[in-house]
This record gives C-alpha cells, sequence and structure tokens, in this order.
C-alpha cells in the first residue's frame, strides 16, 4: 500500500472513530444510560402528578421494554423548554403550551386526552358565593387569581373572554396572582385570598374531597369558549419507532381498567386518541383573532 492510499485509508477509519464517539457513542433512546424522559405540566396536586407519572411511565416500560423517567416540570413553561433542550422527551402539554412548544421547537403532537368523552374543554371564572360579584363588570378593581402565564383556561383563554366583555386584564384588577395549578386558584377563591379565579371546568371536583362545600362556597361566574385538550408529544428527533412503540403501548394501557384508573388520577383523563397539529389549527385562529401571535411569542 503506497503512502497516499495508507493516509487516505488512516483518514477514512478517523472519520468512522469519530462518528462512532461523536453519534453513535450516546446508548440508544430507551435504555438504563439514555432513558426516555416523560415530563408533565404541574397543573394540579403535584404529589398525585408525580405518583400517577412514575406508575404510567413504568405501565409504559413494561409493555415496551424501554427505560422510561417521569418528572414534573416547575412551571408549565419549564416542561415546554426542557423539550426544546433536548433534557424531555415526551411531553404532556396542555394546549397553548403545545402550540407554543410545536413553533418553537418543532414538538409534536402524538395523542391527545379525553373527558366526559370530548377532546375539548372550556375554561371557567369563579368566584365565592358570598362576594357579591354577580358579573364580569364586577371584577374590575378586584383581586384576581391566575393558574401561570402559560395556562390556556387558567390565563390565556380568560383573558381573552374578559377583554371581549371590556375588561383589561392587565390594569383592571387591584392585585393579580399566580396561583401555581387550578387546585390552588379554587383554593386560593375558597379562602377568600382571591376574589375571583380561571380554571378549567370543573376544577372544584379537584379539591372536593378537601372541601366537601367548595361547589356551595365557590361558583361558576362565566365560561369560555370550547379549547381543544391536552397533548401526549414529541421532541422533533424522537426516533419514529420508537416513538409508535410508545404510542400503541399507551393507547392499550388506556383501555385497561389500570390505565384508566392512573390516567384518571394523573389529570381526570378517560381516553386517549391519535392526533396530528392540524387538531390545533382552530386554536391557532382564535388565538390571531384576538391579537395572540404564537410566532412572535415563539421568538
Amino acid at each position: 500500500m503506497n503512502k497516499k492510499v495508507t493516509l487516505v485509508v488512516l483518514a477514512l477509519l478517523s472519520l468512522a472513530l469519530f462518528a462512532l464517539v461523536g453519534c453513535g457513542g450516546q446508548e440508544k433512546l430507551g435504555t438504563a444510560d439514555n432513558p426516555i424522559i416523560m415530563s408533565f405540566v404541574p397543573s394540579g396536586d403535584t404529589q398525585q402528578i408525580i405518583a400517577s407519572g412514575n406508575e404510567l411511565a413504568q405501565l409504559v416500560a413494561d409493555k415496551t421494554g424501554l427505560v422510561i423517567n417521569a418528572n414534573v416540570g416547575t412551571d408549565f413553561a419549564a416542561v415546554r423548554e426542557a423539550m426544546g433542550a433536548g433534557q424531555a422527551h415526551i411531553g404532556w402539554l396542555n394546549t397553548f403550551n403545545y402550540v407554543l412548544a410545536h413553533e418553537k421547537y418543532g414538538v409534536d403532537v402524538a395523542l391527545v386526552t379525553q373527558r366526559f368523552g370530548s377532546t375539548t374543554y372550556t375554561g371557567q371564572i369563579i368566584v365565592r358565593a358570598d362576594s357579591g360579584i354577580a358579573s364580569l363588570a364586577d371584577l374590575k378593581g378586584k383581586v384576581m387569581c391566575w393558574v401561570d402565564p402559560n395556562s390556556t383556561s387558567g390565563y390565556i383563554i380568560p383573558r381573552i373572554l374578559l377583554q371581549a366583555n371590556g375588561i383589561n386584564p392587565d390594569t383592571d384588577f387591584s392585585q393579580t396572582i399566580e396561583a401555581g395549578s387550578h387546585n390552588n386558584v379554587v383554593t386560593q377563591v375558597y379562602n377568600g385570598d382571591c376574589d375571583a379565579g380561571a380554571t378549567f371546568v370543573d376544577a372544584r371536583s379537584s379539591v372536593e374531597a378537601d372541601l366537601p362545600d367548595v361547589k356551595e362556597k365557590v361558583v361558576v361566574l362565566a365560561t369560555t369558549a370550547d379549547i381543544p385538550n391536552d397533548s401526549v408529544s414529541f421532541i422533533k428527533d424522537f426516533p419514529a419507532d420508537t416513538r409508535d412503540q410508545v404510542v400503541i403501548a399507551l393507547l392499550e394501557i388506556a383501555d385497561t381498567d389500570q390505565g384508566k384508573e392512573v390516567l384518571n388520577n394523573l389529570y381526570s383523563i378517560e381516553a386517549l386518541q391519535a392526533a396530528d397539529d392540524s387538531f390545533y389549527d382552530a386554536f391557532r385562529a382564535d388565538l390571531s383573532k384576538a391579537g395572540i401571535n404564537i410566532e412572535d411569542l415563539a421568538k
């Protein structure tokens, strides 16, 4: 072998070694050294969500042989940003968070949730029954509880409802509080810490075990238009074959008694349904009509 050929061979071997170390050195996703991270938004009781999330991750692992770890984001945006950074691979994302994650990072929906036989839901604005608040106009000058700025039914859509009824959500309240979860909003309205709050319908049921009279003390002032349900979504470069495994496993689990119980405990989910990104197009149109530009928010 002459010197020139030898150098070419050595160069090719070096490139192959680089590719092996740089690209193939990391274990395949779903193994002990490179587990799939399934992340959940903290929309309810965080401890219950992580317990149910861990149980669900184990059920998927048992069906697929994949190694899956579950976690709960510190807030709604944390799950989205973790997916954008590749620190989470599967996200159980609320509607607004999904649309933003898709725009920013190419996150893609595979499944949507069903509740009460529907893949849509509504938001509500709640007040104490003894508050004297009888209409949205009465909210001016009051203390308002939001869930999180990235919550669809606990922030985004109720703000649109308020604006349509002559309330400026940025200036017309004496104070606003970010409670962190729907459960917390209901509890703070119940306790009188907030005059009003925004949640999904009907978040009061989630705290009824601890506050048996919550539906008497806290009443619904107004409800929003329909909102598409939350999703199970995957990062852009998630391996297609592994994604198929996880999706099939989740659909099968959702049809079992154990799976139904876990999903109900997780986010009051009754069933899962296959979907693609077009499922959220009507929601995008509603945001656009309200002057909310997803592309600007994604920058």
